[in-house]
């Protein structure tokens, strides 16, 4: 490992001060980051240790009724918490469903959202060919073993997908980041806070140079009574998702209201299937309605050698999650 500096931030302030020198990144949990450096696919010079800053590692409610997850609430304290459990159950499912219990412990709701791809060309050095690790120089995936890889708003460049879990419940359920920098604070809708790779696969969010996140912003709960996160994966636990599928609904006695759907393991970024939740509304959850819905939100899916299987299994995946969601299966 590279020799590095290291700093303790006292507060926001300081944090970002010390942001504005190149080479500075700021750790968490450090979950992910450490394992990065460790493997020597990313060389900060300077770590700014944001974990001693007060204010931002509670969970407090909102005026407008919704729930604010500060970006250092443990993601284990964030499945467990009452309110989040109770108002939303799809995020609990979510994040209990990531990594293991040591890792949940650890690991951050901002750090989550930070986390990078667990493509193993990213992670393994010894491939020269990474877009997202080494821009210009190639995507080793497309040619070489991509069973886990991108069905969904992919480029050339890259075909790398998002691991989180967390982020998918959050797209679901139209989640705020709130972010400060060096310009002030801002808040990130999360459909837009995650990028997809297009010619700039090295970059995962939209974030500035500088900024950090202070919170997660969660709207007044609509889904509480019906939502469903289900992860496909190799093994039952400690595995990235294959497919997920984050499903929540307004129901109107067996008609749905409203419907949210997000979709892990399939693009760079959580996808949101607005086309299938559109197809939902107003309609009974009967078996071709969600298969229709289904297949809808999966149009446009491009597979590459080895994970075609993905666009089945996704459409599948819907509307079992769906179903679980409306108490229909």
């Amino acid at each position: 490992m590279d020799a590095i500096s290291y700093q303790r931030a006292a507060d926001i302030g300081a944090a970002l001060s010390a942001a504005s020198q190149p080479g500075t990144m700021f750790i968490g949990g450090g979950t992910n980051l450490l394992d990065l450096m460790k493997g020597g696919v990313m060389r900060p010079m300077k770590l700014v240790d944001i974990t001693h800053i007060d204010g931002l590692n509670g969970i407090t409610a909102l005026p407008d009724g919704g729930l604010r997850l500060g970006a250092l609430v443990r993601n284990s304290d964030a499945a467990n918490h009452a309110w989040v459990r109770e108002r939303y159950p799809l995020l609990s499912q979510a994040l209990l469903a990531g990594a293991s219990a040591q890792l949940r412990n650890m690991a951050t709701v901002g750090g989550n959202l930070m986390q990078r791809t667990r493509c193993a060309y990213f992670y393994d050095t010894g491939f020269p060919q990474c877009n997202k690790r080494t821009p210009g120089s190639g995507c080793a995936a497309i040619n070489g073993n991509n069973r886990m890889h991108a069905i969904l708003g992919a480029s050339r460049q890259c075909i790398a997908t998002n691991p989180s879990d967390m982020s998918v419940a959050l797209a679901a359920l139209d989640a705020v980041v709130r972010v400060t920098g060096p310009n002030g604070e801002r808040t990130v809708p999360f459909a837009e806070f995650h990028r997809l790779p297009g010619d700039r696969p090295e970059l995962d969010t939209t974030l500035q140079a500088g900024e950090l996140i202070t919170s997660v912003d969660l709207p007044p709960p609509l889904f509480a009574e019906h939502s469903k996160y289900l992860k496909v994966r190799d093994r039952a636990s400690y595995a990235f998702a294959l497919v997920s599928v984050a499903a929540a609904l307004q129901m109107d006695g067996n008609t749905v209201k409203s419907a949210r759907i997000a979709l892990g393991g399939v693009a760079h970024k959580p996808w949101r299937a607005t086309a299938a939740e559109r197809a939902l509304a107003g309609q009974s959850l009967d078996k071709a309605t969600l298969q229709s819905a289904a297949a809808l939100a999966v149009q446009g899916a491009q597979a590459q050698r080895d994970n075609a299987f993905k666009i089945a299994l996704a459409q599948r995946a819907i509307v079992r999650a769906v179903q679980q969601a409306g108490g229909v299966a």
